[in-house]
Formats: C-alpha cells, structure tokens, sequence
C-alpha cells in the first residue's frame, strides 16, 4: 500500500515537471517568434511596407522606416510606374506589375532590392477597409491649403483649412484626380493622408488596444502577423514623432518603354540606395541639442556651363530631404572647384552636406575676400541660405571628381 503511494507521488510529480517545463518552453517559443520584440530587443529601425490597395493594385505604396529610441520615421513612396529589370517575368516593366493581392512577398522582394534594406513587415489596407479604419478612428485630421470644388464624375468638395475627413471623404480625397492637378501634387496629397494616418492612429492607440475594438481594427488589415504581434507593431507605431517624419519619394528619369511611361532611378538604383543608407543613419542619430528642431535650407547656383545643372543638383539634394530654397546662375560660369559656403559654423552638419556630393572644399561667409565678387544672395535679398553650394567643373552631375 506504501509503495503504492509513493508511486503515486512520484508520478505526480513528473507530471507537474513535465507540465512546467512544457509550459517553459511553449512561453520561450512564443516569446521568440515574435518579430516586433526581436525588433525592438535588437535595437533596430522598424521597416514595414504599407500598401494601400484599390481593385487588387496598390493605388500608394509606402516604406516606414521607424526607430523607437529616437521617435523619429522616414517615409519612402514607392510609385507604381517605377522601371525596374524585374527577373521573375524576365523584362523591364513596372514595378506593381509583380503585385499579387493573395501574396505580396514578391513585390517586398522588388522593394527590398530597390532601397537595400529588409522589410519583414508588411501592412495592406484595401481602399474599402481603409474607409472604415477612418471611422473607426473618428476621421483623420488634415490641413487642406486651398478648397477644392470641382466635378469630374462626381462632385468632389473639401473645403480649406483643417478638417476631419471620415471613411467616405477619405477614399474620395486619396483616389480623385482632377485634369489640372499635376502628378506630383496628387503625390503630395497622399503623403500627407497617409501621415494624417498614421499620426492618428497614434493618438487613438487606447482606443484600438480596447479589446472589443482592436479584433474589428485587426479583421481589416492583412498583414500576416499574429494578432499580438501585430498590437504590438501599432504599439510602437503610437510613439513616432510625425512632426519630424521625412517623406521622400522615389524618383528617377522618365522613359517610354513599350508604349507605358516608366520612371527609372536615377544612377541605375544606386542614388536612392545612398539616401536610404544616410537617412537611416539619421534615424538612429541621437539628437543635437544645439541644434533642436531647426532646417537648414540650402541654395544652389551654377557655375557652369552646363545648363540647368543647378536644378538636377537640387533635385539630387532633395532627395537627401535637404530643404532647397533657390537655384540660379553664379555670379560666373568658369568655376573650377566646386566649394560649399557655410553660414551655420556647424562642422558635422556641413561635412555631411559635402559628403552627398564629396565635395570637401567649404569656406565661410567671411573668409571670402571682396576681391573675388562672388555674389551669394538667392533671390530674397533679405535672407540667406544657410549653405550654398557653387558647383565647378570638376563636378559629374553626382560627384566631385577633383
């Protein structure tokens, strides 16, 4: 009977073993397939493809590169026209033609290749859903400079000024177009949505952490991730600073390729990898507080011969989300160096300003005798910029070859 009992003991208590470390390790692996911890654990910058998506295409396609420690975001718009060498269907053609609405790794893939980044997350919100997120959120806030009253198969109204578009007025405000508006407008208006949504999806985290409200918020996004992981990854998103978030969007020249305009990046693929590459390392940046919140604004002029020069160069700057404010002519087109004139005094700053075009030649305001005329007023007479960049001779279009 003893012996009866202690067995019994002894099986019960393997049991219990058994259970705990079962448990252990079901906890353990849990823990460990969960992509956004390991993202955070890891101290790396959130990457995360969103993709709007109207008739099974994607009408916006935006990479949001977010880093938690520093609060601070990049947007990249990916345009659908862009022109790519794409290997899986062996031709040139647009990058949305690899878009496929049941699995959209291929199209991460082409992403991937283009920004030289990994994107392990990926949000898709149909057109439909994306009406009903904004009312379920309580309208996305937008500043709308100038009314639009306009007919063009329907009546499209939005009055000036900031609103709160609901579900209905959201999908109108992202999908129409008007014959006047140009394409980068129409850009623009996106961008600026989609930044509204983020930001109040930020806001109204509460609200969609409330149980009853995230399995509804959760039911009309594909995403591919567990629900956990994917309350976490809008956790994180509630942090972003989007009164600092850089929105750049991919560009590149335009060429016809049978018979469909495609924009192909500039300098093969490889100008945007660069801009990637930087604008990461400034997400990461701890913040300078000598230098707070403040652009610096940057002015152009062409001391070439080579005509409209100054505009590809800012153009190219652009892209690095450098705020230019003029371009023009220099005050002569025989300049052999190209050279930075600083007004800022911050070296870092200037560095990583010559560093886009390597250009290491910077002078100062007054290191400038008057002897050698060089005129550096843009066009407001009373203001300048805080960098200006004289392009010479020795600079390629890209690079300063000296």
């Amino acid at each position: 009977m003893r012996k009866t009992k202690i067995d019994a003991s002894a099986f019960l208590l393997i049991i219990i073993v058994l259970l705990l470390t079962g448990g252990a390790v079901f906890a353990a692996s849990y823990l460990s397939s969960d992509p956004i911890m390991e993202s955070l654990e890891e101290d790396r910058v959130i990457n995360t493809l969103f993709v709007i998506e109207d008739r099974d295409k994607p009408l916006c396609s935006y990479v949001l590169m977010y880093y938690p420690a520093t609060k601070r975001a990049a947007i990249f718009d990916i345009p659908g026209s862009l022109g790519l060498i794409i290997q899986r269907i062996n031709r040139v053609d647009r990058i949305d033609r690899v878009y496929d609405p049941r699995r959209i790794t291929p199209f991460t893939d082409e992403l991937e290749k283009l920004l030289g980044i990994d994107i392990p997350f990926s949000i898709v919100i149909t057109l439909e859903n994306l009406g009903k997120i904004t009312d379920l959120i309580e309208g996305v806030e937008l500043f709308i400079p100038s009314p639009v009253d306009e007919f063009h198969n329907e009546r499209i109204m939005f009055p000036s000024g900031i609103c709160y578009l609901d579900g209905d007025k959201a999908k109108v405000y992202i999908t129409y177009e008007l014959p006047e508006e140009s394409n980068e407008m129409a850009l623009y208006r996106r961008q600026r949505f989609f930044v509204g949504l983020i930001k109040r999806l930020g806001t109204q985290n509460d609200l969609l952490k409330n149980p009853q409200i995230s399995g509804v918020f959760n039911s009309l996004l594909k995403t591919g991730l567990k629900a956990r992981a994917q309350n976490a990854l809008f956790e994180k998103f509630a942090g972003i600073d989007t009164d600092r978030i850089n929105i750049q969007s991919v560009s590149g020249n335009v060429r016809e390729v049978s018979g469909q305009q495609l924009i192909f990046p500039h300098w093969d693929g490889n100008l945007i990898k660069e801009i990637v590459r930087q604008t990461l390392a400034s997400l990461v940046q701890p913040s300078d507080e000598t230098m707070g919140d403040r652009i610096f604004t940057v002015e152009i002029l062409n001391g070439t011969t080579v005509a409209g020069l100054a505009g590809r160069t800012a153009e190219l700057f652009g892209g690095f989300g450098y705020d230019v404010i003029s371009i023009g002519n220099a005050d002569r087109n025989d300049y052999e160096n190209t050279v930075i004139i600083d007004r800022t005094g911050l070296q870092d700053l200037v560095l990583a300003f010559g560093e886009v075009i390597r250009c290491s030649n910077v002078r100062t305001n007054s290191s400038i005798s008057d002897d050698e005329e060089i005129d550096l007023n843009i066009q407001n007479l009373n203001y300048q910029a805080d960098l200006t960049l004289i392009i010479g001779k020795d600079f390629n279009g890209r690079y300063v070859t000296n």
